[in-house]
């Protein structure tokens, strides 16, 4: 099989958030997410020991966009807490933790009482919120020295194969190494992680890994078999890989701590 046609393969990101057209372009990527999440919750990356641990020693935890609880399953508190707008993400949720309460609701509109947390959490989650009106409610639901975990894994794009990876699979939510979100009052960061860690998959996960992003699952049938196509391509043939042994996928994750003084306090 000859190498398939694609576009050239651009610079590694530039950016600090993925780039949306408008609110519209963002609301219909983000809709893609009513479907396909067991496969999201089997292949989809946990986090790194290092961003855990900046979960600790904080009673009441919210996890704002639990999805399929990939993050959530790995807090350790007092009471814990999740939400997320896709029913079709909860209702994989409620199997894999069916002790943890959650609901359907958004960052912007949580239905939580006034200081009823003390860590919220968003992991892969920021980059689709209403900055503003997200940073209001989060002021108002925790309690009066809470703190925001906000966290990303991207696929490590200073690797050339990995690089080329996430254009085929086109991954376009990888910001740029260095990256720092965008925050408003009252939150300043208090502490970030970034790190470099490896997820281990067979080529047949990877693929399935390109069927749990935005542009996937909201293509038609036809691009989704050239992505798969491509992407069956580039694994196999391209890089040798075989179908039954485990190829370890880089990440960068990096994660930032907010609080409304840009200090963590009685913790270090």
């Amino acid at each position: 099989m000859n190498e398939p046609a694609h576009p050239p393969i651009p610079p590694v990101s530039k950016r600090n958030a993925p780039l949306f057209s408008d609110i519209k372009h963002r609301v219909t990527s983000a809709s893609a997410f009513t479907q396909g999440s067991s496969t999201y919750h089997d292949v989809r990356p946990g986090y790194p020991a290092e961003v855990v641990e900046l979960t600790k020693g904080y009673g009441r935890v919210l996890d704002v966009g639990a999805g399929t609880g990939k993050l959530t399953s790995e807090l350790a508190a007092d009471q814990i807490f999740a939400l997320d707008p896709s029913m079709d993400m909860l209702r994989v949720f409620r199997t894999a933790l069916p002790a943890v309460p959650c609901w359907q609701a958004t960052a912007e509109q949580t239905g939580m009482l006034d200081s009823a947390v003390d860590l919220i959490t968003c992991a892969q989650t920021w980059h689709w919120v209403d900055v503003k009106a997200a940073s209001a409610e989060f002021e108002r639901i925790l309690a009066p020295d809470g703190a925001v975990l906000l966290v990303w894994n991207n696929l490590d794009t200073s690797i050339a194969w990995v690089h080329r990876l996430s254009r085929i699979m086109h991954a376009g939510d990888v910001l740029k190494p260095g990256f720092t979100p965008e925050i408003t009052a009252p939150w300043s960061i208090a502490k970030e992680i970034r790190t470099t860690w490896n997820q281990v998959l067979t080529p047949e996960d990877i693929i399935q890994l390109a069927h749990t992003r935005s542009y996937w699952l909201n293509a038609s049938e036809k691009i989704k078999n050239r992505v798969d196509d491509n992407l069956r391509w580039y694994l196999y043939e391209h890089l040798g890989f075989q179908a039954e042994v485990a190829v370890e996928l880089p990440y960068r994750c990096d994660a930032f701590l907010l609080s409304r003084s840009g200090t963590l306090a009685g913790r270090t």
